[in-house]
């Protein structure tokens, strides 16, 4: 068996293996050799930009509800652009007709093609063009009402009537289009052309030398849920932006990576909006700032694992309660569910949905054994048991329960004026969304409070020595992270918030490690203390 310090060692070595894999990967993305023949003159073995020719060029897109066109008809041109240039950057808003099949939750999809001027595109054998759906198929997010005065008649048979459409999928128009065209003039090696840029060449053979089309590439990352509208079947025209930008080699090679990703999280069962928050990280985040990001998370989900760890080593062996405050652990419960069920309730991201669910669980089992609680079976009905408590215990109670009772004269007014405020003010899609949010708000807004029975017990002991400060550490150093992340994830204001209020609970705790130095004959979280330990090891 590994002791605990060579499983730590182990799981920061392979962590630092996976950061070294994931640069090396990284830097093969961004990095492409070019053909070693081409600085000698030499043809041979090389693939040649077409671009290089600087051909006059004309951009048009067209549209169809047909995943396909073979001929000029049944389709309509939205744009055209003559005299393309592709250094010029440009963004247009057009009107798009929209056909009946579409407004009876069907698709449409955009035709971009970039040909030769003055040549119709079926007509070129040059052309490149890329095939885009401007519809996608989302649940509408529900109506949000005040539950006091409630809705009119007419508002209700609407209501009504929308009920039963609310779990089913309609169509939704989106309104961005961004498109890119790859302007180096780089020489492909053939024999070892990138397989993600392959697929997006389209070769000619132009005497001896073999070239490559215009490299044509759709941004799906930018199509992003705040920007879709749902499609009536009253609605016959909707507007479209079509935005262009020149892109390089290397970030082209990036974002087809990305775009990937994120249909693969797609396969894997994750929801529009789900797959929209990690366009949002790449999308609305700079470069620079994105790569900084990824090294923050990655030290996130390793002092995570860490956290979790210990965490759960110290309640594991935890025999005793002396010193730990019991209302802070059942507290801690309850604020975590609240907040795993707030998320839930809010469909936020599974990103942070996913860990919040994680750490509801291990909060319910240190309940479990912060009460020394035993579940026996009679049948099919559970009878539960407590342990007894010693007079070190019993003590702690009461410095407990004293914190408390001057807590409750703060809290309790604070919570309930609160919960009426929004009741009264802000509108909530049912009964149980404004329980959960007026929870929510109360752990998020005075959850720090419920920290201070523990820090009661603390001033009263005069130590800290009882409290899992490994896992605290790690806590701390993702605290911190958070404040990061609390800027790029999309997430409710108030759980934004809670993040920053983490840190200044932190900060009481170290000063108050500061304060109390360790007395070493003081018993230890485990019920043992340091001269205990040393007298065992000396017989």
């Amino acid at each position: 068996m590994l002791s605990r310090s060579s499983f730590t060692s182990l799981v920061v070595g392979v962590f630092a293996v996976y950061v070294a894999h994931t640069c090396w990967v990284m830097y093969g993305i961004v990095y492409t050799r070019p053909c070693p023949a081409a600085a000698d003159g030499a043809a041979g073995g090389c693939v040649w930009p077409y671009l290089a020719r600087r051909p006059k060029l004309q951009l048009s897109v067209y549209t169809t509800t047909r995943s396909s066109i073979g001929a000029e008809s049944n389709i309509d041109l939205v744009l055209n652009v003559e005299d393309f240039d592709i250094e010029s950057k440009f963004e247009r808003t057009v009107n798009v007709s929209v056909p009946k099949k579409t407004r009876n939750n069907g698709t449409l999809y955009a035709f971009v093609f970039l040909h030769h001027a003055g040549i119709l595109p079926w007509h070129d054998g040059k052309q490149v063009h890329v095939v885009s759906p401007l519809t996608t198929y989302m649940v509408p997010k529900p109506e949000e009402i005040n539950l006091l005065t409630g809705e009119s008649a007419t508002q209700q048979i609407e209501a009504e009537k929308q009920t039963n459409a609310l779990d089913e999928p309609v169509s939704h128009w989106r309104s961005r289009l961004t498109l890119n065209v790859m302007v180096e003039d780089f020489v492909f090696d053939g024999s070892s052309l990138p397989a993600d840029v392959h697929r997006y060449m389209k070769m000619v053979q132009l005497g001896k030398t073999v070239h490559y089309l215009p490299i044509l590439f759709i941004d799906q990352l930018s199509n992003r849920v705040k920007d879709l509208m749902v499609i009536n079947r009253s609605t016959t025209e909707l507007p479209l932006t079509v935005s262009y930008d020149k892109i390089s080699l290397g970030k082209l090679r990036f974002w087809i990576h990305m775009q990937d990703a994120v249909y693969s999280l797609q396969q894997f069962g994750f929801s529009e909006k789900d797959a929209d928050e990690v366009k949002g990280i790449f999308v609305d985040t700079n470069l620079y700032f994105l790569a900084l990001t990824f090294f923050v998370a990655a030290f996130h989900l390793l002092f995570d694992f860490l956290a979790f760890k210990n965490d759960i080593s110290f309640w594991k062996k935890k025999r005793s309660m002396i010193g730990m405050s019991t209302k802070a652990v059942l507290w801690r419960c309850f604020s975590t569910v609240v907040i795993f069920l707030f998320l839930l309730d809010e469909q936020t991201s599974l990103l942070v949905l996913i860990p919040a669910g994680v750490g509801a669980l291990i909060e319910l089992w240190k309940v479990k054994k912060a009460l020394k609680m035993t579940i026996k079976w009679q049948g099919l009905r559970p009878k539960f048991q407590f342990g007894a408590c010693n007079d070190s215990e019993k003590k702690t109670e009461e410095y407990d329960a004293q914190a408390m009772k001057y807590l409750s004269y703060l809290l309790y007014p604070l919570c309930i004026g609160g919960a009426g405020y929004s009741l009264l003010n802000v509108k909530y899609k049912s009964w149980y969304s404004w329980l959960i949010n007026s929870f929510v708000n109360g752990v998020y807004a005075f959850g720090f409070l419920f920290m201070l029975p523990q820090l009661f017990v603390n001033y009263k002991m005069k130590s800290v020595a009882h409290l899992p400060w490994k896992a605290f550490t790690y806590k701390a150093f993702n605290t911190f992270i958070d404040d990061i992340f609390a800027f790029i994830i999309t997430m409710p204001t108030s759980h934004r918030l809670a993040c920053f209020r983490d840190d200044v609970v932190f900060l009481v705790y170290l000063y108050q490690r500061w304060l109390y130095p360790v007395d070493k004959s003081r018993v230890n979280e485990y019920g043992e203390s340091y001269e205990e330990k040393f007298k065992k090891k000396s017989s």
